[in-house]
């Protein structure tokens, strides 16, 4: 069996930054087990699989360790392989997903805009302690959604500053810990923690925008915002809250494409 695999750079105009993906569409499904074995050999925070449906395409993403429901960054590379090589024509693109159907469209400048469902953050009463522990702080205002918690903290610097103990914030039930704070630059910045999904570190993830954006845009009052995340490949991203739906965009840059044997 042959697969093709393409790696491209999310969030950035240029390889060696962003968030790196593995993109492989498909004809036809392969089994769970496979698809988790070629993600864990990829070793990138996401492997997307797509395949081709009557009405647009269906998209799954992989961790090296787990199926996740929402992908932003993998989202944008499978777009930006669709848009740049593989010959898609239209300038808007349809993946169904486990969290609905995703329109990401093209610009004329090459930039991609995720449509994502916005994901507004509850505060939370008692957090579990192991997130203060895991991070390495006393105390700050937690969140959490469906996917994450979220902890939001005073400065670009503290983001800047942490250093995770990741065999702590792995206690803690939950997809992964995003940390935010206002940005010196940007409106706001992040880093986001996901040891629970096989990810220490991740570089820059889409997914947890659907949730700081809609906190960020009541806070400051403004629904067009600029964040930067703050890992050591950086990401970039354009970003605004449109009713119950939140705007991601970003470039992508192709680094590698291929092909798995198995």
């Amino acid at each position: 069996m042959t697969i093709p695999v393409y790696q491209v750079d999310a969030f950035s105009e240029t390889i060696f930054g962003g968030n790196p993906a593995a993109i492989c569409p498909i004809d036809n499904w392969l089994n769970d087990a496979l698809m988790q074995r070629i993600a864990m050999e990829n070793n990138l925070s996401e492997t997307a699989f797509i395949v081709k449906e009557d009405a647009g395409y269906h998209i799954r993403w992989f961790t090296p360790a787990t199926e996740v429901k929402l992908c932003g960054h993998a989202t944008l590379a499978s777009a930006f392989v669709y848009f740049n090589i593989l010959g898609y024509a239209g300038n808007s693109i349809i993946f169904n997903s486990k969290s609905g159907p995703l329109t990401v469209t093209r610009e004329q400048n090459g930039r991609i805009t995720l449509d994502f469902p916005s994901n507004p953050p509850e505060l939370v009463s008692d957090p579990f302690p192991d997130i203060f522990a895991g991070l390495g702080i006393e105390n700050a205002p937690v969140f959490k959604t469906s996917f994450d918690y979220m902890v939001v903290l005073e400065t670009q610097n503290d983001i800047e500053a942490l250093n995770p103990d990741f065999t702590k914030l792995a206690k803690t039930p939950c997809r992964g810990i995003i940390t935010t704070a206002p940005g010196d630059e940007a409106d706001f910045v992040s880093r986001c923690f996901y040891p629970q999904s096989g990810v220490d570190e991740d570089p820059v993830t889409g997914s947890a925008h659907t949730i700081m954006v809609p906190y960020w845009a009541a806070r400051l009052k403004k629904n067009k915002l600029k964040a930067t995340q703050l890992s050591k490949r950086r990401g970039h991203l354009d970003c605004e809250l449109t009713g119950d739906r939140v705007l991601m965009s970003g470039y992508g840059a192709l680094f590698m494409k291929g092909q798995i044997e198995i």
